[in-house]
């Protein structure tokens, strides 16, 4: 993978939620960037959210297990960007809602604290890098969300950010998530610039993927993530990566990515 075309932080925080708008049951490490290489491991931060609930509106996964208390599936893949962050040379505080999360997080070795994402307990201009994966859409309050992300971030700090696209891929998979909205690109360059942020790259992603999302959303009863066998999910991570050289991210996807900086 190529660096990422933004200067090396040194200190980040990252709300995630990446389960949710991934066909096949794919992960975001599919995404089309990679975390910069730290070259003094001791002095580089990052902060990263778990993979349960996110905010106080969303369930902790719509794949829990049926037994009152079980950890879902989500919850139990708790932490797994934080470590990429961590492989990086980036130390990582992982951030989430969920209770279960956080415990799986720190069952790993990972630092994690419980937080919501509209009231964030961390210093102001405290961070090079803040990411929140499918997480502002679980939020009412979106607006309360991206300012919070502003208001940790350095001067010169880095947000990305993925949000589920467009209101006709709305479905029970959304319900079934906890979700509030989907948004269009104005929507979310709208949020973005509003809390103080000047957006340096829009686009979508999981284009290629789009006409099976929707298929499978206009079907949908509830949450339609599954595991899917070990073949199908190869191919799909193939379609995914190949994703990343093609001119598609001005098409319309399954997601929004956004890279946005403090002034």
């Amino acid at each position: 993978m190529s660096r990422a075309p933004w200067p090396a932080p040194r200190r980040a925080v990252r709300m995630l939620l990446d389960t949710d708008e991934v066909p096949s049951g794919q992960s975001h490490q599919g995404e089309p960037w990679t975390p910069p290489r730290s070259s003094a491991r001791s002095s580089w931060r990052t902060a990263t959210g778990g993979t349960g609930s996110g905010a106080p509106s969303s369930p902790a996964s719509c794949a829990a297990s049926a037994v009152p208390g079980a950890p879902s599936t989500s919850a139990r893949r708790a932490g797994g960007n934080t470590r990429v962050f961590r492989r990086y040379g980036w130390s990582a505080l992982a951030a989430d809602y969920s209770d279960t999360a956080v415990a799986y997080a720190r069952q790993r070795g990972l630092e994690a604290i419980k937080a919501d994402l509209r009231c964030l307990p961390l210093d102001d201009a405290e961070f090079d890098l803040v990411t929140a994966l499918d997480v502002l859409e679980h939020i009412d309050d979106d607006k309360a969300a991206a300012a919070e992300i502003a208001r940790v971030l350095k001067p010169g700090g880095t947000a990305f950010v993925a949000v589920p696209c467009d209101m006709r891929l709305w479905s029970a998979h959304d319900v079934a998530l906890g979700h509030h909205r989907r948004y269009t690109r104005e929507e979310l360059r709208l949020l973005i610039e509003g809390a103080g942020l000047v957006i340096e790259r829009l686009w979508s992603w999981n284009v290629l993927l789009r006409p099976v999302a929707a298929i499978r959303r206009r079907k949908a009863t509830g949450c339609d993530l599954e595991e899917l066998p070990g073949p199908v999910n190869l191919a799909l991570s193939a379609v995914v990566m190949a994703e990343r050289f093609l001119p598609v991210s001005s098409l319309p996807g399954v997601s929004l990515m956004a890279r946005a900086r403090r002034r």
